[in-house]
């Protein structure tokens, strides 16, 4: 073969390294790390959604405790009637964890849409015709709606973080859903004691984050989750 098949002027030297720890110091940190803003509007939407879920539910159990301690469902014990109540959520809860176990990771922005509009009519049904039946519907709707769109949010977790920080963005989606729990909580203790206005309160909770929320979660289903996250 001719000399210079084997020759090497003009070639660049190319430098594998299985990380970037293993770069000598020069070419260390070009490349950017993905963070926890490395998520795309999906993920954003989705927690937003379950925050007001969450919100909605620590709501709910205060709101609930002082105003059947005070209005029983009729015919039935204060004690009683907070039994039934948080029955009708467990079982709700219940509920929807099965489903989603069976729908796995189909679709979840469109899950968590449902969902939030769902428990969004059961709230103002509630609401409006206020009744002890309506008031445990409810609660089996919110609890529902609770698991079912957690578990979509750890769906898309799972499918849009990076696995680098995957296990960060859970931690923090968790605790900002227990913050939320902690402020819908707080609302249901400092309002008064009248049914009507407290599930209306409980619609708006819902209402804001869905409305806030359902544009993106859409159109993130519509290009089918493909939307690239942005690297911080």
């Amino acid at each position: 073969l001719p000399r210079k098949v084997d020759s090497a002027r003009g070639e660049d030297r190319a430098l594998l390294a299985a990380d970037e720890g293993h770069l000598p110091g020069p070419l260390r940190g070009r490349g950017k790390r993905p963070g926890l803003r490395t998520v795309g509007p999906a993920v954003t939407h989705a927690l937003a959604a379950n925050a007001a879920i969450r919100c909605l539910t620590g709501f709910l159990i205060f709101f609930l405790a002082f105003l059947l301690r005070v209005h029983p469902m009729t015919g039935q014990s204060a004690a009683v009637s907070l039994g039934i109540v948080g029955v009708a959520a467990g079982a709700g809860n219940a509920l929807g964890t099965a489903v989603g176990a069976w729908l796995r990771s189909r679709a979840p922005e469109v899950i968590i849409v449902t969902v939030v509009a769902v428990v969004l009519g059961a709230a103002v049904v509630a609401a409006v015709l206020f009744s002890a039946f309506l008031v445990a519907c409810l609660a089996a709707v919110a609890g529902f709606a609770q698991a079912l769109a957690k578990l979509s949010l750890d769906a898309l977790i799972q499918r849009d973080v990076p696995e680098q920080v995957r296990t960060s963005a859970f931690a923090r989606s968790e605790t900002l859903l227990q913050v939320s729990w902690v402020l819908g909580g707080a609302v249901g203790i400092v309002l008064p004691l009248n049914g009507t206005l407290g599930l209306s309160v409980a619609a708006a909770i819902i209402a804001a984050g869905w409305l806030t929320t359902v544009r993106g979660l859409l159109d993130s289903a519509r290009h089918g989750g493909r939307t690239r996250p942005r690297v911080a």
